[in-house]
């Protein structure tokens, strides 16, 4: 676009670009952090997130139960790990694996903990992700968690884009920049090789190269619950939601003859599970549906992957979907989404057939698969809903014994609010469901302050969680939230996503609008009291939302935020997320998009909802410019609007518990100017 005013704040860390967002911060943070609500909402916000008594969630590792805490003395966190006996205790005995508030301290470096892969079976050995203040791109370095110290002369990699799987103690597989053409245009690898200890990067051996046109490329070896591998390979991403799969064989690669909408999930059982995300005819003629699980005899599959036979695990009813699943050492472990509310179930396979058991957690609530063992059939679920304290709950299939073992601390007060599922008809006259969480004894008047959160893309599902500080900020005050589960989304399954997809995106933004319309028709809220809350692909449906219709909204809070989709493609990662969106190289293609492009519908003789925008200079998945620029254009219509740049955090805007408190108050003192007074 060569009138675009603004290109100058694309540049990251350019110095007018970085000015501009400081002096941008000063303003908002002047106007926010004096409003008298501000003070209270961020001691109130912090209190919540770093209470002691909050769940530590745990991995069944086989050392021990792992977790990673942060808290008002662990800012940047600590990797630690219990035992079984201990955890169940109020006060269990954590053994510190790696502290990185010391180890930021002791290399003075702004260190973020982004995870470890430990090699099965003994876990002895990991390699840890630290990222430079909380960018997706990470260094990877070798720790030994007996000696719990970094490998002396270990496998290092430098910062970048990057996924690695262990094949043995001597040998990695490694995706990420190996020099001039071996990025994507998102920026991802897509060349996978093999390194050996001790060995220099550029000796390393080419095992796999996808296209540069791909999203990524990524290695993947299947192991069986023993830590025995069965096949390696290659998993090339070509576009957001297409993959293929290629296993590495004597003779060389071989490409797997899976739908391009499917993903190994791993093996079970003498079996390797698929989920498929579209409807799939497999050779023998054997149709299956999509959001389906089927299996493969492993003996078989190794023998000949091309011609061996699926058969059916799971396929879901008309309102249903797979929402988790894992395996345990004998047992796979699924929860399933019925019109949005969840259950869980074991399915073990037992003389070529699979059978299903269900696990009694508790009902009208998410249930969600948090962890299981490869040792022994024991599985962990966490449990919630939108009022309810979420809940840790211990399922040992041997034993036959399902426990409660945690329970979140109350946030706030749920006595005055109840929680109610509805639905809106959308333009094309479907149905989409939300939940709205309003006071018991609200007069349907329009008067209610509330905020309506929604998502909408690559087939992620928003599901009830305990809204926490979000209850003690918003709904302690009178007021009501409404999550609304949108096509784009997954709640209802493959189809449900791709009802939103490229050319027909439009229809999320739809659906959202049919949501608040509908808060409007019943008289729970108002166009004055209504605001619109998303963040990432969130954040482009709010853009869309208050561009399309701003008299809908009084507030509208874009956290992280997609904006200019004219441009996304060249920002962050964009590039990858073609297979959404579209891709505005191509005329046909920049037409749909360009009907909706928040950024470029910004324009003179509209009032919006004067948006807070929230971003991170570090966040290189979605560019901040893109919360840069609507700002900026706001300014220049003489549009009220409030933008704060986090300095670290990346996707996430926030690197701690601190910035994350500040981040809730910032929203909640913003909602409340804007909403909640006279």
């Amino acid at each position: 676009m060569t009138d675009d005013a603004f290109l100058w704040l694309e540049e990251i860390e350019g110095p007018d670009a970085v000015a501009w967002a400081r002096a941008e911060n000063e303003k908002t943070l002047g106007v926010l952090q004096s409003d008298p609500r501000y003070g209270h909402f961020y001691e109130q916000a912090l209190s919540i997130l770093e209470a002691k008594d909050r769940i530590a969630y745990v991995s069944l590792g086989r050392r021990g139960l792992e977790n990673f805490w942060q808290d008002e003395t662990q800012v940047r966190g600590v990797w630690r790990r219990t035992r079984l006996e201990s955890y169940r205790s109020k006060d269990p005995q954590w053994e510190t694996i790696l502290d990185v508030d010391a180890l930021a301290v002791a290399e003075n470096r702004n260190w973020i903990f982004q995870g470890s892969g430990c090699l099965p079976p003994e876990e002895r050995l990991c390699l840890i992700s630290l990222s430079d203040g909380g960018k997706d791109a990470a260094s990877i370095r070798e720790f030994d968690c007996d000696a719990k110290t970094f490998v002396a002369d270990g496998f290092y990699l430098p910062e970048g884009k990057q996924h690695v799987s262990w094949v043995d103690r001597d040998t990695l597989f490694v995706a990420r920049d190996w020099g001039e053409g071996t990025l994507t245009q998102a920026g991802y690898p897509f060349v996978v090789k093999e390194l050996k200890r001790a060995q220099p990067l550029s000796e390393a051996r080419e095992m796999f190269r996808g296209e540069p046109t791909d999203v990524l490329t990524s290695p993947f070896v299947l192991r069986d619950s023993e830590g025995n591998i069965h096949a390696t390979g290659a998993i090339r991403a070509i576009s957001s939601f297409e993959s293929e799969y290629v296993v590495f064989r004597p003779d060389g690669p071989v490409k797997l003859n899976l739908p391009k909408k499917a993903a190994i999930i791993g093996l079970l059982g003498g079996c390797l599970l698929v989920r498929l995300d579209e409807d799939w005819t497999a050779p023998g003629d054997i149709s299956f549906a999509a959001g389906s699980l089927i299996s493969y005899d492993l003996a078989e599959w190794k023998k000949d992957p091309l011609r061996a036979k699926a058969s059916l695990v799971f396929e879901p009813g008309p309102r249903q979907a797979l929402s988790g699943l894992g395996a345990t050492k004998n047992l796979l472990i699924m929860t399933i989404l019925e019109n949005v509310q969840s259950k869980a179930f074991a399915y073990k396979y037992d003389q070529g057939a699979w059978s299903a058991t269900p696990i009694p957690l508790p009902e009208h609530a998410n249930v969600s698969l948090s962890a299981t063992s490869d040792e022994a059939d024991q599985a962990m679920f966490a449990v919630s809903s939108y009022l309810r304290p979420t809940s840790v709950w211990y399922f040992d299939a041997e034993g036959k014994s399902l426990e409660e073992l945690k329970t979140t601390p109350a946030a706030f007060d749920v006595s005055n609010h109840v929680v109610e599922q509805l639905e809106a008809s959308s333009r094309d006259g479907t149905s989409i469901p939300y939940f709205l969480v309003r006071p018991k004894n609200a007069r349907f008047d329009g008067t209610i302050p509330t905020l309506l959160y929604g998502y909408g893309g690559f087939q992620a599902s928003l599901l009830p969680s305990y809204l926490g500080p979000v209850g003690r900020l918003w709904l302690e005050q009178g007021n009501a939230y409404v999550v609304a589960n949108l096509r784009g989304g997954g709640e209802f399954g493959p189809h449900w996503h791709q009802a939103a997809q490229a050319a027909t995106k439009q229809t999320t933004w739809d659906d959202f609008i049919a949501v608040a319309e509908d808060l409007i028709r019943r008289k729970i809220t108002s166009p004055r009291r209504l605001g619109a809350i998303g963040g990432s692909q969130g954040g482009l449906l709010v853009g869309a939302a208050i561009t399309q219709r701003p008299e809908l909204f009084n507030a509208a809070i874009v956290k992280v935020p997609l904006f200019d989709m004219l441009r996304y493609t060249k920002l962050g990662a964009g590039a990858s997320w073609i297979g959404e969106y579209g891709d505005p190289a191509i005329a046909e293609q920049r037409a749909w998009i360009e009907r909706y492009s928040p950024y470029q519908k910004l324009m003179t003789g509209k009032t919006y909802p004067a948006p807070l925008i929230l971003t991170s200079t570090k966040d290189d998945r979605v560019h901040p410019a893109h919360g840069r620029k609507a700002a900026a254009k706001l300014a220049a219509l003489g549009q009220p609007y409030f933008y704060y740049e986090n300095i670290d955090g990346g996707h996430s805007a926030a690197a701690n518990l601190r910035e994350y408190a500040r981040q809730l108050a910032l929203e909640y003192t913003y909602a409340s100017r804007r909403l909640c007074s006279e």
